[in-house]
């Protein structure tokens, strides 16, 4: 029995019998919508139908798709209650599989479509990319080479590269990618390499025309922050294919933009881009060869379920002479310890990050801000080191010169917001202290990380955090301590987020789950992964049974390719 709003519930819907707890509205209570439920499943649960092949269901041993409903919300007296609080009743599971198979089955169909396409056969000797290795002042890890093997294999084939690029912070996939870009371009094709900030931007800019300008490859960098009379320079001499790579943000997808001859498209934290602007891109040329990169690393069975449609490369290991970098969580009562920790690295010649949440001061939210704690920082604590401000709104040329100063070592301590997140390279900074490092995800507090420890000395990560933090951002900040592998950061961030946010769903294309979970259902994942491979394999047009594509089409709402379906 159950007690509801005071009243025992003695109906023969809630009486001695395991019953389900529904999320409440206003004026709806369980009783109701009990009876709602009830009369529903009566009246057209028959009518529910799953058009997945009956040997798949009979040979995964799941229930018929009507029964699992009924199931699901009037479990039989003999069912588990745990098995059911935890989604492992037979119900679930066949709504599970069904979920996750309908997901694979479209990304089946979009890797045949993308099979299916005529792209660009990259024949190439490779001198540009062998000249540009012989200049550099590091060899690639064994890693590294595994991976520019894998794509120049892809780039060779006669259809276009779909790759996915994992790896941890700092492990050097901008240098893999900017590879495959000289492999393009010796090859009298374009290359554009599009990031998800400004400042990333300016950062690969830098680095990428020191590389390849020697070699005869002319850069250019593109952002919204670039004044028009240039933008429309840019615009002819990319038009026109006199600047071979274009390094930039969204602005690389703006309509003005037309390539000459675009046959490399290289997205950087791709995570951070919707699907429709990585089509964008795409649609750039004919048929490119697309290269995704991501540092927010994932399991490998798991990014293959969910990146089907794409192949994955794994960059394993760290350039050599890489240090660990030490974390540690303070509270404001230790920010004098903090504060002692970080003058004595710049007093070593060392440099610093101060990350903070917010640009400038909010009444909303009780927040340290970067613009005014850097005034502050200047006068009341460092004066005698120089620091810098480094945010978001601030122009294209501001920031350059700040990161060029910064980078030359005429700035000690950088005070910066999450702008600096990814992508910013500065082998001589040390330590980094983020404020109010409860506000973030786990996954931005290890990409913040990723920013110092890239030179050879011993690095620092302090956490200032409120004592009043929620038990979730607690866990997050004990995480952070306890490990900096991607790998385990990641899966950690996972469980804590959820798979929708994690992987971005809504703005990935790939279709909602009501109950699927990624890492709890990760089995299920695997089995309907293979099941729907399977399927493609047999049946690429998904002829049989009848309704099965309409089904495929309805679950990613228009969301693939539907030339590739047939």
């Amino acid at each position: 029995m159950e007690m509801v709003d005071g009243e025992i519930e003695n109906d023969y819907i809630n009486f001695k019998r395991i019953v389900p707890i529904y999320s409440e509205t206003e004026g709806l209570h369980q009783r109701t919508l009990r009876r709602l439920m009830k009369n529903i499943l009566d009246g057209y649960a028959d009518e529910l139908r799953s058009p997945i092949p009956q040997e798949i269901v009979r040979g995964k041993d799941l229930i018929e798709f009507q029964e699992a409903f009924r199931r699901v919300h009037f479990p039989p007296d003999e069912e588990s209650m745990e098995d059911l609080n935890l989604y492992r009743s037979d119900g679930h599971r066949r709504i599970i599989f069904d979920e996750l198979f309908f997901l694979e089955l479209g990304l089946a169909m979009k890797r045949r479509g993308a099979a299916l396409k005529k792209g660009i056969s990259f024949r190439t000797d490779g001198y540009l990319p062998e000249k540009l290795l012989k200049q550099l002042p590091f060899q690639l890890t064994s890693s590294q080479k595994r991976v520019l093997a894998e794509i120049k294999e892809d780039m060779e084939k006669p259809h276009p590269m779909n790759r996915l690029i994992q790896g941890d912070v700092g492990s050097g996939k901008t240098m893999v990618a900017l590879l495959a870009c000289l492999y393009g371009v010796e090859c009298g094709y374009q290359a554009a390499i599009m990031v998800p900030t400004e400042v990333l931007a300016e950062q690969h800019y830098l680095n990428l025309h020191q590389w390849v300008e020697p070699l005869g490859v002319r850069v250019a960098l593109l952002t919204s922050s670039i004044r028009s009379s240039e933008k429309e320079d840019l615009y002819r001499q990319i038009r026109q294919g006199d600047i071979q790579m274009v390094i930039g943000t969204h602005a690389v997808i703006q309509e003005a933009v037309q390539f000459h001859r675009l046959g490399v498209a290289i997205i950087d934290e791709q995570h951070k881009f919707g699907v429709v602007q990585r089509g964008l891109l795409k649609k750039k040329g004919a048929e490119p060869d697309i290269l995704v990169m991501t540092a927010t690393p994932i399991p490998r069975t798991l990014a293959m379920s969910i990146y089907g449609d794409l192949d994955v490369s794994l960059i394993e290991e760290l350039p050599a002479g890489r240090m660990p970098v030490k974390t540690k969580v303070f509270h404001e009562s230790t920010r004098g310890k903090v504060y002692r920790i970080l003058e004595e690295e710049v007093r070593k010649g060392r440099q610093a990050f101060i990350v903070y949440p917010l640009v400038e001061e909010s009444e909303k939210l009780d927040l340290r801000d970067a613009s005014r704690m850097a005034e502050h920082l200047q006068k009341q604590v460092f004066p005698e080191f120089r620091i810098g401000l480094l945010h978001g709104r601030m122009k294209c040329d501001e920031k350059e010169a700040i990161m060029m100063e910064f980078k030359e070592g005429k700035i000690q301590i950088l005070v910066a917001t999450t702008v600096i997140e990814v992508g910013i390279d500065i082998p001589n900074a040390s330590v980094m202290v983020v404020e109010h490092a409860e506000r973030f995800g786990l996954s931005q507090l290890h990409q913040l990380r990723g920013r110092i420890g890239r030179g050879s000395y011993p690095s620092h990560c302090l956490l200032l955090a409120q004592s009043r933090s929620s038990e979730e951002a607690r866990a997050r900040l004990r995480a952070m301590e306890r490990t900096t592998d991607g790998f385990q950061i990641a899966e950690e961030d996972l469980i804590l987020r959820g798979p929708g946010e994690f992987f971005g769903i809504r703005q990935s294309g790939l279709p909602d789950f009501r109950i699927a979970h990624v890492i709890r259902d990760a089995r299920i994942l695997e089995e309907a992964r293979r099941e729907a491979f399977q399927l493609v394999q047999e049946d690429p047009e998904l002829e049989h049974p009848l309704g099965l594509k309409e089904m495929l089409i309805s679950r990613w709402r228009g969301r693939l390719e539907l030339a590739n379906i047939g």
